[in-house]
């Protein structure tokens, strides 16, 4: 059975980092956005991270710029404004893209192991599934996440258990990686 440790990834000065590495680990892996209405996660993140990372606890942040172009700087660019305006300082990983011919492997692997399952109810879910719909026709069936700050849940053996949309609320997030750390 295929785990998220059979991938090997970027880190953002472009070397290749086995997620193996990260073995025995509670992992949360974004894909995230300097720009994007939902950028404030990055403060709730780094909070877990705080909170639990001495308990085995990782967050590996995925930058992506599919979205609206809302992550247009370069990995240090990024690295910069996350670190100075969030504080944040957990692992982040090359700018990727998610969607498409040339999506990153671990996010096709992600998507297809919990796939999309809508952003809930209500008229601003509403709007961004919409919004969302219109952005990722490009990239027809390789669509496979909505949105930036998409998140997915790997547990200590490497298997995603849960996935959470963007507009899924960051107590809730938090609530699932305590249970499982």
């Amino acid at each position: 059975m295929k785990t998220v440790y059979d991938f090997t990834v970027k880190d953002r000065k472009k070397n290749e980092v086995s997620l193996a590495a990260y073995s025995g680990k509670v992992l949360l892996i974004v894909n995230t956005a300097t720009g994007c209405g939902f950028t404030p996660h990055y403060e709730p993140l780094e909070e877990m991270y705080r909170d639990f990372r001495d308990r085995g606890f990782e967050i590996l942040d995925f930058p992506c710029n599919q979205f609206a172009n809302q992550a247009p700087g370069d990995e240090d660019e990024i690295h910069s404004f996350c670190t100075l305006k969030f504080g944040a300082d957990f692992p982040q990983f090359a700018k990727i893209d998610v969607n498409g011919d040339l999506a990153d492997p671990l996010f096709a692997f992600l998507a297809a192991e919990k796939p999309f399952a809508g952003f809930g109810k209500g008229l601003k879910n509403a709007a961004l599934n919409k919004f969302a719909d219109m952005n990722n026709k490009k990239y027809g069936e390789k669509a496979y996440i909505k949105w930036n700050f998409t998140k997915f849940l790997i547990d200590r053996e490497g298997r995603v258990v849960a996935r959470f949309e963007p507009t899924e609320d960051m107590k809730a997030v938090r609530s699932a990686v305590e249970a499982i750390l």
